[in-house]
């Protein structure tokens, strides 16, 4: 049995849910997905500078889930930059 997914504290609400390459249609593309938890992790460590232990408090998550978050997002946006992927932002959690 899977343990169930603890509620995450999300702040933030993306107003954009597709960022791609430039002159290429959508529908040749690939996408990486994000979730809204890692945009927000994202956003936390990487543009608002907090250190790990505050943005973990921030989304009422630990700090190692914070870290395997990070890790995810980290290498899914360098995969969608690198390889010419559409980035699309999730705005629903799967279940």
């Amino acid at each position: 049995m899977v343990r169930p997914i603890k509620p995450r504290r999300v702040i933030f609400s993306p107003n954009v849910i597709y960022f791609k390459p430039r002159a290429v249609p959508l529908s040749l593309l690939k996408e990486v997905d994000l979730t809204v938890d890692e945009l927000e992790a994202l956003r936390l460590c990487d543009l608002e500078e907090l250190n790990q232990i505050k943005a973990a408090k921030k989304m009422g998550i630990s700090q190692s889930t914070l870290a395997r978050i990070l890790t995810s997002v980290h290498k899914k946006v360098a995969e969608a930059l690198i390889k010419g992927k559409a980035i699309k932002i999730r705005t629903t959690m799967k279940q």
